[in-house]
């Protein structure tokens, strides 16, 4: 079916960061087949929708989330020690394909409505995750965590390589959902599981490697006791610093690394509000941008950072490298905004199918209204996005072509049976955490 979206603030995410008045666009099918400017086309038995003059932009682009830790957002927030008194006991202990499932769903609901059409996830009992993407009709990048620290769903590094080999097969040929294998960080994987990794990524092409790197002070510490390195030179010595690779955070990468990382082709995911909020500093992300290195936004677990709103991190991203450069110059608004699309794509390997309005490239579009009195009047319609706008400006939702979200509706998931599965797990958490607490 055809469809015109017409009288919209178009952005498409050119060189230029364009902002194109009276814009519209023509899909047919899955795909972008026209932008333009003025009178728009009106094909024979095209849905024609009049934008009002609100924005239709690319769909956001989330390059690192853990979607089925929704369930642990807010849980012991102000204990020092959560991590290890409640989440990881937990982990173990309730992390089946259920929960995973479940909290998925309520993590892609929340995604939908915040205008995001493409979540990078490394968890575990990925397979779930796909399926639960799938049903909300996103497009997901999955990976299975690979890890040795007796994760939920494998015991040994053998088996995590099983649950890998099974998720690519799964997902084979899938118009939105890739696999993706995830060595959880130097620190619990090491060098032989990394050497395994890259050669397995070496046997299987296209299939995108995720990693946490370089993220806190004990990963930096782990990595000098154990190899006298640091941690970027500790995957480059398993041969893990390769083309494509999504690294996390990156908080702590001096100018050699970052060199060595552009040379690499690394990609970085970086999570701006999730390393506040934990207190582990900021990512040089100026740095590596004018190194070369693709630079997406992303939301970290919603145990971290307690939200996979976008919107959310825009500000952060910006005013954190202000704050490093001691001026309002560094990261514009623009750049924000290309960042969380068509560099985003970029990161997970995808910018040749989504991430801009191209003619061409698979419709994943958003149309957000900016008429409320906190986003008027507009000036630059991208710092108005950054420091303005939040996810219930999203009004519709488009991936492949088809509507995801109409009027603020979710047409792919239902509300009712999203938060009611999540309450109940949630219930077994108190309960369990209540538990523990009187054990302590």
């Amino acid at each position: 079916m055809a469809v015109v979206i017409h009288n919209a603030c178009l952005l498409p995410i050119d060189d230029v960061m364009s902002v194109r008045e009276d814009g519209w666009v023509h899909v047919e099918g899955d795909a972008i087949a026209a932008v333009g400017t003025g009178p728009a086309p009106c094909p024979d038995g095209a849905e024609m929708i009049d934008a009002g003059g609100d924005v239709v932009m690319p769909g956001l682009v989330n390059p690192h989330a853990h979607l089925p830790m929704t369930l642990f957002r807010g849980l012991g927030e102000d204990v020092d020690d959560r991590l290890f008194r409640y989440v990881l006991p937990m982990e173990r202990k309730f992390v089946t394909p259920e929960m995973v499932r479940v909290g998925t769903l309520l993590g892609a609901y929340e995604s939908i409505e915040g205008g995001v059409t493409t979540i990078a996830d490394m968890y575990y009992f990925e397979a779930e995750v796909g399926r639960a993407l799938d049903e909300a009709g996103l497009r997901g990048v999955v990976g299975q965590t690979i890890a040795d620290f007796d994760p939920p769903d494998h015991k040994t590094v053998d088996d995590g390589f099983r649950l890998v080999d099974d998720l690519a097969a799964a997902f084979a040929g899938h118009p939105r959902i890739l696999a993706s294998i995830a060595p959880h960080a130097p620190y619990s994987t090491d060098v032989p599981v990394m050497a395994r990794v890259a050669r397995w990524a070496d046997a299987n092409p296209g299939v995108p490697v995720q990693i946490h790197l370089a993220e806190m002070d004990s990963e930096m510490e782990w990595c000098r006791k154990h190899h006298g390195l640091r941690p970027v030179a500790v995957v480059e010595k398993a041969g893990l610093l390769r083309p494509g690779l999504i690294a996390a955070h990156c908080l702590y990468v001096d100018d050699g690394e970052i060199e060595r990382m552009a040379r690499a082709d690394v990609r970085v995911a970086h999570n701006a509000r999730s390393n506040a909020k934990a207190g582990r500093g900021i990512a040089p992300v100026e740095a590596m941008r004018a190194a070369g290195i693709p630079v997406g936004i992303g939301t970290d677990g919603p145990m971290s950072g307690n939200t996979l709103d976008l919107f959310s991190q825009f500000g952060p991203v910006s005013m954190f490298q202000k704050l490093l450069g001691h001026s309002r110059k560094p990261m514009p608004a623009r750049e924000v905004i290309r960042m969380a699309t068509l560099e985003g794509a970029r990161v997970l390997g995808l910018d040749h199918r989504i991430g801009s309005l191209v003619p061409g490239k698979k419709a994943d579009l958003i149309r957000i209204d900016l008429s409320a009195p906190r986003t008027q009047p507009i000036y630059d319609v991208y710092a108005t996005l950054i420091f303005a706008a939040m996810p219930s400006d999203v009004r519709d939702v488009m991936v492949d072509g088809r509507w995801i979200m109409r009027e603020r509706q979710v047409q792919t998931l239902e509300r009712k049976r999203v938060l009611r599965d999540a309450g109940q797990i949630a219930a077994t958490f108190k309960a369990e955490m209540a538990r523990i607490d009187g054990a302590g």
